[in-house]
């Protein structure tokens, strides 16, 4: 038996211990970057560019949506100018080395490389453009992140019927080419695809999105199955054509949101709402088996039965092409903003349930922001974490998109600042205390910019944007200043000296500009 003075010891040791990581060593390790962390901001090209006619550029789904669709956008706003960064590209690159970001996720424009948007007839104009973006990030040392395609395609392929034509695996695939001949060797971060979510659920399922279509969950998964086999089909182009000579690294963007049972004990509906907006896109990339999750499998072809269909609106995938797409990346790139409650949904009377099966809504306990569906919920950033490292058996994650909306009226952006630093703790204990695999992460968003069908309404900028003004004047917000000294120090700092009128923790409840249709806020993400 142990002596008491040798059990007093242990004792005294333990408390010591125990005081010191809640009063010091734990925190200082909590709010510290890890060595090599990477902070970025992002944009993607129709939102911040402008220049939409400029040489030779080709006519895009985005442009041919806001010039027809005008009644589509909540304050009628295109994108046509919107942040005039294709003028303004060396004053971006200086606002970002001014905060002192180590990296810059931005997109490319298909139909401004390639005006008709076949690889036949490359703009000379568009390829400069670009390069002429890099040479600023290189002269700043600033590394870049690099999207292919942000949701903006050539509108004679939308005539064509856009994602839901599986040419369009092949003319992206040709489109990734031409960008990697012309791009590989100065770009080592690839993003395939940004957020396939939005681009099937919004743009042909729900009809919010660019070319606007509602043509049910059955388009929206030919497009599903076209935007996997696009990806992987690049992702295989650069290992075999580009990474031995560049050795760059490809990954995809995915959006997930973190969903919790709204009823206790109800963790089925938590699954399906992961897997119905994630799993779908990561399950056939990301895990050991690959192809659609089992779940969706089974829930899509027995309500397809009772729909009285004679298969499944579920394309099945060939083993050739599961075996194409699994593995088919280098890293995750994470888009997250929020969480969710889900119950399952309820049906009245012969009603056949939806593939989706759940209602969603939110918790009047958490603090808002400028939109409606982003509410300020770190503890789901951290689960969304942990449950992809135990999802994926821990894949290397970028956080490519993390922010909260702003209505634009002042630069003293208080809700940003609560969002940003609670955010970035929950990614740190994630990283320090669950281990997981995350490697950067990038505010949505540089600029205030055209935030698809709100219009200019909502914002989600580091920097203020004055859209009424010809030189569209850059001045930047209080969070720009906390990010830049939190770089500085690279470690989380307070953000009550950068806190504007409202007091510290407060977060005003907003006006929400947007309209929404109700039975799509389940899933619907305006930004």
């Amino acid at each position: 038996m142990a002596s008491k003075k040798f059990l007093r010891t242990i004792f005294l040791t333990s408390i010591l211990l125990v005081f010191s990581l809640v009063n010091g060593d734990d925190d200082e390790r909590k709010t510290d970057l890890p060595p090599g962390f990477m902070i970025g901001a992002a944009t993607s090209s129709y939102q911040i560019e402008g220049g939409w006619n400029a040489n030779d550029k080709g006519e895009n789904s985005w442009d041919f949506y806001t010039h027809n669709r005008t009644e589509r956008i909540s304050d009628r706003g295109t994108g046509d100018i919107a942040c005039d960064s294709y003028h303004k590209y060396k004053e971006d690159a200086q606002l970002i080395q001014d905060i002192g970001l180590d990296f810059y996720r931005f997109s490319l424009s298909w139909a401004r490389i390639l005006p008709n948007g076949y690889s036949n007839y490359v703009s000379d104009a568009g390829v400069k453009y670009y390069n002429d973006v890099l040479d600023e990030l290189e002269k700043r040392n600033i590394t870049p992140m690099v999207t292919i395609y942000h949701w903006d395609h050539p509108q004679k392929f939308q005539f064509m019927g856009g994602w839901t034509n599986d040419i369009m695996v092949d003319l992206y695939t040709d489109y990734a080419k031409v960008v990697f001949d012309k791009f590989a060797h100065r770009v080592k971060h690839w993003i395939t695809i940004n957020e396939p979510n939005a681009i099937c659920r919004y743009s042909y399922v729900f009809g919010l999105h660019a070319p606007g279509y509602q043509l049910g969950n059955g388009a929206g998964y030919l497009c599903n199955t076209n935007v996997l086999k696009a990806h992987a089909r690049v992702y295989h182009l650069y290992n075999k054509d580009y990474k031995p000579t560049h050795n760059g690294e490809v990954g995809i963007t995915l959006e997930l949101r973190n969903f919790f049972p709204k009823n206790k004990g109800d963790d089925f509906s938590a699954e399906k709402g992961f897997q119905v907006q994630f799993g779908i896109y990561a399950h056939p990339i990301f895990s050991k088996n690959g192809n659609w999750p089992q779940l969706i499998i089974d829930t899509v072809g027995n309500i397809s039965k009772l729909e009285g269909l004679p298969r499944s609106r579920l394309p099945v995938l060939s083993e050739e092409w599961i075996a194409e797409i699994k593995g088919s990346a280098d890293f995750l790139g994470l888009n997250h903003y929020t969480s969710m409650l889900v119950e399952p949904e309820t049906l009245d009377g012969d009603q056949t349930p939806s593939d989706d099966g759940l209602s969603a809504s939110y918790d009047p306990n958490w603090e808002d922001t400028a939109f409606d569906w982003l509410k300020i919920v770190p503890e789901g950033f951290a689960n969304a974490l942990k449950r992809l490292k135990n999802e994926y058996d821990n894949p290397k994650v970028y956080v490519t998109e993390n922010g909260a909306a702003d209505d634009g009226k002042t630069v003293e952006d208080n809700v940003r600042l609560v969002y940003l630093s609670k955010y970035m703790q929950a990614m740190l204990d994630s990283i320090y205390k669950d281990g997981c695999n995350v490697h950067g992460y990038a505010i949505w968003s540089l600029l205030d910019n055209f935030e698809w069908s709100e219009g200019y309404n909502i914002k989600f900028g580091l920097y203020q944007v004055n859209f009424t003004s010809p030189e569209r004047t850059r001045t930047a917000k209080q969070s720009a200043k906390w990010l830049k000294e939190v770089i500085k120090a690279r470690k989380l700092l307070p953000i009550d000296p950068y806190l504007g009128i409202v007091p510290a923790g407060a977060v005003p409840n907003l006006e929400w500009h947007g309209h929404t249709p109700k039975h799509t806020t389940i899933w619907y993400r305006g930004h």
